[in-house]
């Protein structure tokens, strides 16, 4: 494996359990699909760093098994957010 992709699973990792990130927030900071972010996590860092590997997934479970919850709260704002135009709209 290519001593970038290397620094990169480790930069990934890293980002992941210092800010409890989820898959698509990794992806959009360091450029790179969610693809290859999974994939740095699940199968080339283990190959580098099995414990920091272990961590990341870890974080990646806990942010997946709530993914249902964080999903239902964005549906609600926007809702709410919609709601709110239309109410300011009917005010004028």
């Amino acid at each position: 494996m290519k001593e970038y992709i290397e620094e990169r699973a480790v930069e990934i990792a890293t980002y992941i359990i210092e800010n409890n990130a989820t898959v698509r927030q990794t992806a959009k900071k360091f450029g790179v699909s969610k693809s290859t972010v999974h994939k740095d996590v699940t199968e080339r860092l283990i190959q580098v760093n099995r414990p920091l590997a272990e961590q990341a997934r870890e974080v990646l479970e806990v942010n997946k098994s709530e993914r249902h919850i964080r999903g239902g709260l964005a549906t609600k704002e926007k809702y709410l957010y919609q709601h709110q135009l239309e109410d300011n709209d009917s005010a004028k």
